[in-house]
């Protein structure tokens, strides 16, 4: 993967620390380079359906998260980014150990970055494609993200 500018991959793990969702269902962000981005999440019973998969919802949040990211990645300083939507689709049960979103763009531009997700469930060292998801990202030039305390 490409690498990403130091200062910018420390803007999106700021970014990401202020996510108090990701922290509630105990994502983390794993890797971090040019117009890609890596979320990692344990499978526990906090984030379970009925069936004891991971809920979709929560499939879709990590996939939302690593494409946004990855959109950062590539977006002009002093903007930030917000997802006005995406698809996804659930393939496969989110079943095994961890799951593992990796957001990467598509195209970028001034004003919309299209992404693409891929979340993979992880079971005995082998991954398997679980969702796939596709994204428009609107850049917000001028608007900087609020701090952590005003949130």
């Amino acid at each position: 993967m490409p690498i990403c500018d130091a200062q910018v991959e420390q803007g999106v793990r700021a970014s990401f620390a202020r996510q108090g969702a990701m922290r509630l269902i105990r994502a983390s962000l794993q890797r971090v380079e040019a117009g890609r981005a890596e979320i990692h999440l344990p499978h526990w019973e906090g984030v379970a359906q009925q069936h004891g998969f991971v809920h979709g919802g929560v499939v879709g949040m990590i996939a939302d998260s690593a494409a946004g990211y990855a959109a950062m990645t590539v977006a002009p300083a002093g903007a930030s980014v917000l997802t006005v939507e995406y698809k996804l689709n659930l393939m496969a049960p989110a079943d095994g150990r961890q799951l593992i979103a990796r957001g990467m763009v598509v195209r970028g531009g001034r004003t919309l970055i299209v992404t693409r997700a891929e979340v993979f469930a992880v079971k005995d060292g082998k991954e398997t494609l679980c969702a796939l998801m596709q994204q428009t990202i609107m850049v917000m030039h001028g608007k900087e993200e609020k701090p952590a305390s005003s949130q």
